[in-house]
C-alpha cells in the first residue's frame, strides 16, 4: 500500500498548496502572477477518476471509445466502460485492494486501458513502466512501488525472472498477467476481464487518494515515484478539456491518434484520459512506423493528432507523406520537447488545414502546465515557437534562480507553477519532494522561460540536468552512477547533445583509471547493456578530470560548452 512520507513540514507544505490558491498579485504587490486567457471554470475534483471520465458516457455510449490499430478490433464507449469494471473485479478477487499498486508493462493495447481504468474503480494505484527497460529498470521500479501484479505481454515475461534472485518469487510472492498466451507461472487476461462486473466492491476513495505512480527523474537525480492523486489528474483533464470554451476542443466525433506510449504521462492524460472524459475515439497504435500510421490517419480519418518533435520530423521530411490523404486532421498538439517553428513550419504546408500549437508539462506538474489556446472552442491565435498559456484554474511565476524573486513580462527566469493539478509528492522521499514544492505549494520546475506581453509562454533553457531524447527523460545521475562502478573508470559525467531528429542525445566525459585502457566503444556496450535503447550513449570523450564546483557538483555548463565548441 502506498503511503507518502510525511513528516509535519512536509504536510504543512502539501495542505499550504490549497490554501494559497486564491492568492492574487494583489496580496503580494511584488509578486508577478500569470493567469490563463481563458476564464477558469468549476472542476469536479471531488469525484474518483473513474467516475468524472465515463461521466458523460450516456451520451455517446455507441460511439467508438477504442480502435486498436493492431487488429482493427472496436470498442465502444459502453464496450469500453464494462471491461474496465469487469476488470476491475478481476484485480479484487487476485487479491488487490485499496491503495495497492499495480504495474502495467504494455504497449498501447485496450488492455492498458481497461487495466488502468479497472485499478482506480477499487481504489488501486498504477504504475506505468516501459516494457522496453532492462530487467534492471524493470526491477527498481518494481520494488520502489510495492507493485503486487504486473500486467505485460509473454515477449517480456523473461525480464521478471531473475537468476539473482532480486524479484520475488513469480506467480507467489506476486501475478503476473499477459494480455496474450501466458507462459509458465502467468495468468491470462481473461481471468480478470471476463469477471461479473456485479460483484464490484463499494469503496470510499478520497480525492487525495492515489491513483497513479509514473516515475520520472524531476529537476535531478535518479527516476522517483510520482503521486498523482485522482483531485490532480482531475483537475489536469478539466483545465483541458471541460467548460464552455476548453481548451483542448475535442468532439465527440473525433478520432484522437495514439501513437505516443501510453506508460509516458502526456499520453496517458492528454490523449486517453482527456479522450474519455469528451466522448472522443481514440486510435491506439503500439509503434510509431511512418507508413502505418499514414495508412490508419487515412482509414480512420484521425483529426487529432497529439505527437512529439522527432514524429513531426518524419512527417514533414518523409516524401511518402504525399501519397496519402491527411485533410481530416484539424489538430496537431506538439508535447514532450520543445518544437522548432522551422520543423513545425515544414509539417503545415503538408496539412495546412490543421491547427498547430504546443503543449509544456511536467510529469509532477500533473502533467500540463500550459497549451496553445488555438485548440479552444474559441481560438485565440498563438505565435510560433510558443507553448500556449498556463491552464485554467492555475498559477504560474518566473523567478530568478538566484534571488528567488518573480519576474515581469519578457524576463527569462525558472517557471513554477501552482494549481489543484499538481503532485501530491514524491513517493517516500520527502526531502525531494520538499525541494520541488516550496511552502507557498509552487512547484520549481527547473526550465528556463518567460512571458511575452500576449501572456505565451516561451522556453529557452533548462536549470533540470534532465536530458530529453526524443520525449524520453534520460537521467544523467543514472548513466554516471552506472559508468563509475566499471572498473576502469575514475570519474564521468553525462551531458545533452543537441541532435534534429532526437532533440538530445547523451554523451559522457570519462576519466580512466590510472593504467587501464579503455576504448569508447566499450564504454558505450557497457551502458547499451544495462539501459533502455533511449538511454544509450551516442558519443564518449575521454578526459583528464571532470570539472566541479568547490561543492563538489559537476560543472555541465563547462562540459555543454566543450560540446558547443568542438562542433563548431
Amino acid at each position: 500500500m502506498i503511503s507518502i512520507a510525511s513528516p509535519e513540514t512536509q504536510q504543512s507544505q502539501i495542505s499550504s498548496q490549497t490554501s494559497t490558491q486564491a492568492e492574487t498579485p494583489t496580496q503580494h504587490p511584488e509578486t508577478f502572477i500569470f493567469r490563463s486567457k481563458l476564464p477558469d471554470i468549476p472542476i469536479s475534483n471531488h469525484l474518483p477518476l473513474h467516475t468524472y471520465c465515463f461521466e458523460n458516457v450516456s451520451e455517446f455510449s455507441e460511439r467508438p471509445c477504442l480502435i486498436s490499430g493492431s487488429n482493427g478490433k472496436i470498442y465502444t464507449f459502453a464496450e469500453t466502460h464494462l471491461l474496465c469494471r469487469k476488470t476491475a473485479v478481476g484485480l479484487s478477487n487476485l487479491g488487490i485492494k485499496q491503495g495497492d499498486v499495480i504495474m502495467i508493462l504494455l504497449q498501447n493495447n485496450p488492455e492498458f486501458v481497461f487495466s488502468f481504468m479497472g485499478a482506480s474503480m477499487i481504489g488501486a494505484i498504477t504504475t506505468t513502466a516501459n516494457p522496453f527497460y532492462t530487467q534492471a529498470e524493470i526491477f527498481k521500479q518494481f520494488e520502489a512501488s510495492g507493485a503486487k501484479v504486473i500486467i505485460t505481454q509473454s515477449q517480456y515475461v523473461d525480464k521478471l525472472r531473475d537468476s539473482s534472485e532480486k524479484f520475488p518469487k513469480m506467480g507467489e510472492d506476486f501475478k503476473v498477467i499477459t494480455i496474450d498466451d501466458p507462459p509458465e507461472n502467468c495468468l491470462h487476461f481473461s481471468v480478470i476481464s471476463e469477471s461479473d462486473e456485479k460483484d464490484l466492491p463499494i469503496i470510499s476513495i478520497d480525492p487525495s487518494d492515489p491513483v497513479a505512480l509514473p516515475f520520472s527523474s524531476g529537476t535531478t537525480g535518479l527516476p522517483k515515484g510520482v503521486i498523482l492523486t485522482h483531485k490532480s489528474l482531475i483537475s489536469s483533464v478539466a483545465q483541458q478539456v471541460d467548460g464552455e470554451n476548453p481548451n483542448l476542443y475535442l468532439k465527440s466525433d473525433d478520432i484522437v491518434l495514439c501513437v505516443l506510449p501510453l506508460f509516458h504521462i502526456f499520453s496517458l492524460n492528454s490523449v486517453l484520459l482527456c479522450s474519455l472524459r469528451a466522448g472522443a475515439g481514440i486510435l491506439l497504435m503500439q509503434k510509431f512506423e511512418i507508413g502505418a500510421l499514414l495508412d490508419f490517419i487515412q482509414r480512420y480519418k484521425v483529426s487529432v493528432a497529439p505527437v512529439v518533435p522527432p514524429l513531426v520530423l518524419a512527417m514533414a521530411k518523409n516524401q511518402i507523406v504525399e501519397n496519402f490523404d491527411l485533410s481530416s486532421i484539424r489538430i496537431v498538439l506538439s508535447g514532450a520537447a520543445p518544437l522548432g517553428k522551422e520543423l513545425e513550419d515544414a509539417l503545415h504546408q503538408r496539412v495546412p488545414q490543421a491547427v498547430f500549437g504546443q503543449g509544456y508539462g511536467m510529469t509532477e506538474a500533473g502533467p500540463v502546465l500550459s497549451m496553445c489556446p488555438g485548440f479552444a472552442k474559441q481560438p485565440i491565435l498563438t505565435k510560433s515557437g510558443s507553448c500556449g498559456t498556463v491552464v485554467r484554474n492555475a498559477e504560474l511565476k518566473v523567478i530568478d534562480p538566484e534571488s528567488g524573486l518573480s519576474l515581469p513580462h519578457n524576463q527569462p527566469g525558472e517557471i513554477c507553477i501552482r494549481g489543484p493539478q499538481i503532485m501530491k509528492g514524491y513517493l517516500n522521499d520527502p526531502d525531494a519532494t520538499t525541494s520541488t514544492i516550496d511552502v507557498e505549494g509552487w512547484l520549481h520546475t527547473g526550465d528556463i522561460g518567460y512571458v511575452d506581453d500576449d501572456e505565451e509562454i516561451f522556453i529557452v533553457d533548462r536549470v533540470k540536468e534532465l536530458i530529453k531524447f526524443k520525449g524520453f527523460q534520460v537521467p544523467p545521475a543514472e548513466l554516471e552512477a552506472l559508468l563509475v562502478s566499471h572498473p576502469s573508470i575514475a570519474d564521468a559525467a553525462v551531458v545533452p547533445q543537441k541532435d534534429e531528429v532526437a532533440g538530445e542525445f547523451p554523451v559522457a566525459f570519462v576519466v580512466r583509471s590510472n593504467g587501464f585502457e579503455l576504448t569508447e566503444e566499450a564504454v558505450k556496450e557497457f551502458i547499451a547493456k544495462q539501459v533502455v535503447f533511449y538511454k544509450k550513449l551516442h558519443k564518449v570523450y575521454f578526459i583528464h578530470a571532470i570539472p566541479k564546483s568547490p561543492s563538489g557538483k559537476i560543472l555541465r555548463k563547462d562540459l555543454r560548452a566543450k560540446l558547443a565548441s568542438s562542433a563548431a
